[in-house]
């Protein structure tokens, strides 16, 4: 049974997208003969400089066809389809031949989407390889080597840069393979539900019913998720690039997010297919530890507030954590512990105000993509230039462990109620009308914005691969954004 796989078809400015080149082959595929028996969208590593938006392949598993017709076809299908005259996109076709039985041909899922129960028996390399490739930047000679190795055919399409010394043909061969290394490298999967314009329509404002937008939202939800974003009104499922989708709908259930996407009224659906997909599971986030993470992977850490928030030029929130200490509360001064830079850019919202409520003291979990920029470049979203490398954690969500319940005031005559005066210093504190004293400041409690448990950005800033708080699984209490 071939896995067909394709990536980098897409493109910022010219409107095409990698999904519907994966829909129009599998098509071709059926009307040739075969069964596809699954549609895989696959995200990968968001902080590859190539990537377009959402940074996603796609795999396709076909029974009942022969891997070299299925390979022709998908080289036919790239080349009519993709978008590589633009430079920057570098498209790729892996077909991997796997020699595994198609137990029930007739086997679907309720919504009648092909997605059988069965997964293919692949390479434990390949396997990790799509682990990789959604916490690292991996080179295409690996995913060559790999590929023909196990006698996978693949093939380029396009330039691949936009200049001679960036011309790398055919990088999409990296997610593809990813794409089919997947089934065996991720185990949490969910839906989504894609709608696909006329083409001729491309490049022109979409026409979505954003009041019957919200009102399918609103009964899909919470096994429906990410549609809209009631904070700012956004339409979220709706993109804004100049491609083929119409909308696409993502969720817990296939049945549930066709009986969305099918409630929206809209301009006319030239086709629709329903995906697996890794997206929506924090499949690229790793337990990290601060002083010791690599560039572009996404990390999960723990830590100690160590700097009180603070909002810089653009809106962006920054703040400090230091690496945890056993019970040894790490405070602004301190440089005994190593620190990370965290950051809640402007477009993450309504989110930046949970870090603003953030103290120095209390304890959390971080988590978002680690980023080192370069001497000279700007620094952490602020804009200004530093003359040594900086570090920055982008914040996608953070759980808060412990919280500084107290803060040292002075102390209040036990007598008459007012606050004492300082009796010089070492002296303590002393009452001026009383003569009452007290040998220094007082703990007082003092009243907090946070809870203990998840916070999260809002759907609207949301990365395609993060999971959001409402599908659970989580180790604390969730606050979750709709």
């Amino acid at each position: 049974m071939p896995i067909v796989a394709v990536d980098d078809t897409d493109s910022r400015e010219r409107g095409m997208c990698t999904t519907y080149v994966g829909a129009r082959l599998a098509e071709r595929l059926d009307a040739a003969g075969g069964r596809v028996r699954r549609r895989l969208l696959v995200r990968l590593n968001p902080a590859v400089k190539h990537k377009t938006r959402g940074n996603a392949a796609v795999a396709l598993h076909v029974a009942g066809f022969d891997a070299d017709a299925a390979f022709d076809i998908a080289a036919e299908t790239v080349r009519e389809f993709a978008a590589a005259d633009d430079p920057r996109t570098s498209p790729g076709v892996v077909v991997a031949d796997l020699d595994f039985v198609d137990a029930d041909p007739t086997d679907r899922d309720a919504a009648g989407d092909r997605f059988g129960s069965i997964t293919p028996p692949i390479p434990a390399d390949v396997a990790e390889f799509a682990r990789r490739a959604l916490r690292r930047r991996l080179p295409l000679d690996e995913a060559l080597a790999l590929a023909d190795a196990h006698g996978f055919r693949h093939a380029a399409f396009g330039s691949g840069g936009e200049t001679d010394a960036e011309a790398v043909a055919g990088r999409g061969r990296i997610g593809a393979l990813a794409a089919v290394g997947a089934p065996a490298a991720f185990d949490d999967w969910t839906v989504e539900r894609i709608s696909y314009r006329e083409l001729d329509r491309c490049g022109t404002p979409r026409d979505v019913d954003v009041e019957s937008l919200f009102a399918a939202a609103g009964r899909g939800y919470p096994t429906v998720w990410d549609t809209v974003d009631r904070g700012t009104g956004e339409a979220v499922c709706v993109p804004n690039a100049p491609g083929p989708i119409l909308h696409g709908i993502r969720g817990d259930d296939a049945d549930a997010c066709r009986e969305v996407a099918e409630s929206i009224a809209a301009e006319p659906v030239e086709r629709a297919a329903t995906f697996l997909t890794n997206q929506g599971t924090d499949a690229h986030l790793a337990p990290g530890a601060i002083g010791d993470l690599r560039d572009g992977a996404g990390y999960r850490v723990a830590g100690t507030v160590a700097s009180e928030p603070e909002t810089k030029r653009g809106g962006h929130v920054h703040v400090d954590v230091a690496a945890p200490d056993g019970d040894r509360v790490v405070l602004p001064g301190d440089d005994g512990r190593p620190r990370l830079r965290c950051v809640a850019f402007k477009p993450t919202g309504r989110f930046r105000d949970r870090v603003r409520a953030l103290r120095p003291g209390d304890r959390v979990t971080v988590c978002g993509e680690h980023e080192v920029r370069p001497a000279g470049d700007t620094a952490g979203g602020d804009g200004s230039e530093s003359d040594r490398p900086t570090a920055t954690l982008k914040l996608e969500k953070l759980a808060v462990r412990d919280l500084v319940a107290t803060e040292p005031a002075v102390p209040t005559c036990p007598d008459c109620g007012r606050s004492m005066s300082s009796a010089g210093r070492g002296q303590g504190y002393r009452c001026r009308d009383c003569g009452t004293d007290a040998p220094g400041k007082v703990e007082e409690p003092i009243e907090r914005e946070l809870e203990h448990g998840w916070y999260e950005v809002p759907p609207s800033a949301r990365r395609h691969v993060a999971k959001p708080l409402v599908r659970g699984g989580f180790d604390g209490p969730v606050h979750p954004e709709r």
